[in-house]
């Protein structure tokens, strides 16, 4: 088990910490970085993961999980990943694999900078596509073939629409 991986686990088996109101993620040089979701970013990540699901049945979708990265832990919004990736590594405290699919609700202190580096670590870690959801529900589409570059839909889920409508 890496430095990263151990480090986690005793985070997530510390009784101290269990059910706290924000999420902790862990950053290169032994930073940590404790944020919250709101209500309204939980609202997207259910909507989003749902839809996900029923548009392309099968897989696993994963809410506010954390994953293991070469720059620390961080915690993505909702994940998908198929049923060979997730069987083996199901009952690990963080991911020791990015998930195919990673969604980011944005928030006003997320930068764009900040969501390219975590693309970035993702890709490299075997992620497929990244989709970033803005606080108004639309949505963006990346994918590590053409990194940066915003695509007219998700390779991986093409149905999926462009806004989500948590009205």
């Amino acid at each position: 088990m890496n430095y990263i991986a151990a480090t986690w686990e005793v985070l997530y088996n510390d009784s101290s910490l269990q059910n706290l109101p924000y999420k902790i993620e862990s950053k290169r040089y032994k930073k940590t970085i404790i944020s919250h979701a709101s209500s309204w970013q939980g609202n997207y990540e259910y909507e989003i993961g749902n839809l996900r699901d029923n548009l392309r049945p099968g897989g696993r979708i994963i809410q506010e999980g954390p994953i293991s990265t070469s720059n620390g832990v961080s915690v993505a919004g909702v994940r998908w990943m198929s049923r060979e990736k997730w069987m083996p590594i199901k009952r690990t405290a963080s991911l020791p694999v990015a998930p195919e699919i990673r969604v980011e609700i944005l928030s006003p202190s997320s930068s764009r900078e900040e969501m390219l580096e975590k693309m970035s670590l993702h890709y490299a870690e075997a992620a497929q596509e990244v989709w970033l959801c803005d606080e108004e529900g639309n949505m963006q589409f990346f994918s590590k073939t053409s990194v940066g570059q915003l695509l007219p839909a998700s390779v991986l889920c093409p149905e999926f629409p462009e806004r989500i409508d948590t009205d």
